[in-house]
């Protein structure tokens, strides 16, 4: 997985987010960012709260730990994940 180590307990990753899928899931792409598909629409934060859920669940971490650096009215998004 394509990660930036800022810190020992800290990644960095490049997201694209589908909302409004028929099915939740990530997928790695080829260049090792990650493609997630949610099921929430891109309304009111919803896509937003479900992909912090679904990111928290993947990295065993808690939601608290998942922290949107970048891109909150974007598709493409970067996550910070502290460990």
């Amino acid at each position: 997985m394509a990660f930036l180590l800022v810190e020992s307990r800290t990644m960095i990753l490049k997201v694209k987010v589908y909302p409004k899928s028929k099915l939740e899931k990530i997928v790695k792409t080829q260049n090792e960012d990650l493609k997630v598909y949610l099921s929430e629409p891109p309304e009111k934060g919803k896509a937003n709260k479900a992909l912090i859920r679904i990111l928290a669940e993947y990295f065993n971490v808690s939601k608290s730990r998942v922290v949107i650096k970048k891109g909150t009215k974007s598709r493409d998004k970067v996550i910070e994940i502290l460990a």
